[in-house]
């Protein structure tokens, strides 16, 4: 490939991946191969709007060692009151073939799953997000103690307009 081909590639793809103007946070949080039932990822952000509605959203990185169809999370939204909500939630993982959804082009795939939809902030300060899975295997009690496949957990907020 030439300097100019090189440059030029370089440069779509920066273009591609910095246009991203509803973002207003978005991070990620490893738990390695398997995602240990007593691991909890943990988000932390400043809101300074509570005016404006933004989209919030859970984002899950797995790979084809995902063995469940679903995926049950217990995510916990604290606002700066200490006043916390917290909320049981299932996401449909794969198709009914066993293939994984998402997006991504080689074996792992990025699920950006809904969790609260046009909220408004009831106030301003610093907010914390924690999630965790719950998932269990069909007619057991106990919760599945590493949920293999699962290599990263995030968060994200996005701006309406």
């Amino acid at each position: 490939m030439s300097l100019k081909n090189s440059i030029l590639f370089i440069l779509t793809c920066f273009i591609l991946f910095s246009c991203d103007k509803k973002r207003i946070f978005d991070q990620y949080k490893s738990v390695g191969n398997a995602w240990n039932k007593d691991t909890i990822a943990t988000f932390t952000f400043e809101q300074k709007d509570t005016i404006q509605p933004y989209n919030l959203f859970v984002n899950i990185r797995n790979n084809d060692a995902y063995q469940f169809s679903n995926l049950f999370l217990i995510v916990a939204l604290e606002q700066p009151s200490g006043f916390t909500k917290v909320d049981t939630l299932e996401y449909q993982m794969t198709n009914p073939d066993g293939t994984l959804l998402g997006d991504g082009f080689t074996d792992i795939k990025e699920s950006k799953l809904f969790y609260k939809e046009k909220m408004k902030f009831p106030q301003k300060g610093n907010y914390k997000v924690s999630i965790h899975q719950a998932v269990r295997q069909t007619g057991k009690i106990p919760g599945v103690i590493a949920l293999e496949g699962v290599t990263e957990v995030g968060f994200r907020i996005e701006s309406l307009q």
